[in-house]
């Protein structure tokens, strides 16, 4: 099939969106299918067009041998409702009119993957324009993650987002989503026949305890007790938890956090940090997968977090995964959905969301007892392998797109 895969955020971004949009492209096309790629200019998280493709409105070029058409967007450093709406609205409108001019062929597929929002209105006007089938992927419920968070509170555009968003439902062909939380509230406005849960997983490759550690990087670490954070450092993410928990165990050297990411908090819980005079916590930037494997491995426990919130409840954090990968025992500081999974696969140890004590507890338990530790990991890397190795769950997708085609 000739399918358009439309992502606002792709690689060389960093993030669980754009790895996922990666990570289906790819295999799509070992697959044997033909995959364009419609997304931005890379910019994000840090709202800063990259040098290399400023001043331009559009640019064609092949990443890993895939066709690529990247669009300009409005982006800014300050992330605000405007600018996001602006950041948003621009990419729609790039997207709807490069679309139309420069991706001329027929496709049979036509994949938008939201948040934003908006990036369906490209996906369902292009599906159209070529003749395509509309697919819907869900990865967050927009704009009800918005309303729960406060960022959104303006009656007249909540009402015209979920006229939107009830729109895409009933257009797409299939909607695909990756928790089964939004799986039950799509299923609740179109029913069960339209929907297709598709998780979020690991490429159990590179996220594998066989990934070579370079050896400075074992020497560095190598008499500390390794407690990791990885990935975005976001509003409902609960970092701040991390640095209270880590504020208790001061009192044990051996024992140190590492947080790698960026996101809006991040500036935030490094100066909460800082105002604790913590020395046992280290700030890392965002990396790419190959760069980050090896800094899980050298972990002896991996943390996924968030608030405590009725929006975190059918959350299903990709970091959990890609621990869980590398045989490395998780605390998860998540109730609903992924506290379930962690649970079946019996691969860590789950804690009250926004509970310090209990965070650090659990940090002491494993730091304790290294064989539990190790056992817990072994754990997780069978579970992932079996039921969320990325590659496998492409080819699920694979056969559920040619059906509906």
């Amino acid at each position: 099939m000739n399918i358009l895969y439309i992502s606002q955020y792709f690689p060389p971004e960093i993030g669980a969106t754009q790895v996922r949009a990666k990570e289906n492209v790819l295999h799509l096309r070992e697959l044997g299918h033909s995959v364009t790629v419609l997304t931005e200019m890379p910019n994000h998280p840090q709202g800063i067009i990259h040098p290399r493709y400023r001043r331009k409105l559009m640019v064609r070029e092949k990443w890993q041998g895939i066709p690529v058409l990247r669009v300009w967007v409005f982006t800014r450093p300050e992330k605000n409702f405007l600018t996001r709406i602006l950041f948003y609205l621009s990419f729609m409108l790039m997207g709807m009119a490069a679309g139309s001019i420069f991706l001329r062929q027929r496709y049979q597929i036509v994949y938008a993957t939201s948040p934003p929002i908006f990036v369906g209105l490209v996906g369902w006007y292009l599906s159209r324009l070529r003749g395509g089938k509309f697919i819907f992927e869900v990865r967050d419920l927009w704009p009800k993650s918005a309303v729960d968070l406060g960022e959104l509170t303006n009656k007249a555009v909540i009402k015209m987002a979920e006229r939107l968003e009830s729109f895409y439902y009933r257009k797409a062909v299939l909607n695909v989503t990756v928790t089964r939380g939004i799986f039950d509230y799509i299923a609740a406005q179109v029913g069960e026949k339209k929907l297709f849960f598709l998780p979020n997983g690991a490429n159990t490759r590179i996220f594998s305890p066989d990934f070579p550690v370079p050896t400075r990087l074992r020497e560095r670490f190598k008499d500390k007790f390794v407690v990791s954070y990885t990935g975005i450092i976001g509003l409902i993410h609960g970092v701040e938890t991390v640095i209270r928990a880590a504020e208790r165990l001061q009192s044990v050297p051996d024992i140190l956090f590492l947080i790698i990411g960026d996101g809006v908090k991040k500036n935030e819980v490094v100066q909460l940090a800082n105002e604790r005079g913590l020395q046992n916590v280290i700030f890392m930037d965002a990396m790419q997968e190959e760069e980050l494997t090896p800094y899980i491995l050298i972990s002896h426990a991996a943390l996924a977090t968030a608030k405590k919130m009725a929006l975190t409840l059918g959350t299903l954090p990709v970091k959990m995964f890609s621990a869980m990968a590398c045989a490395v025992p998780v605390i998860l500081s998540v109730v609903g959905e992924g506290e379930t999974m962690l649970r079946a696969a019996n691969a860590g140890i789950v804690v009250e969301p926004d509970n310090a004590e209990a965070m650090a507890q659990a940090v002491l338990q494993l730091y304790q007892n290294p064989e539990r530790a190790k056992r817990l990991g072994r754990n997780g890397r069978k579970f992932v392998v079996k039921h969320f190795d990325r590659r496998a769950l492409t080819r699920e997708l694979d056969r559920k797109l040619q059906e509906v085609y």
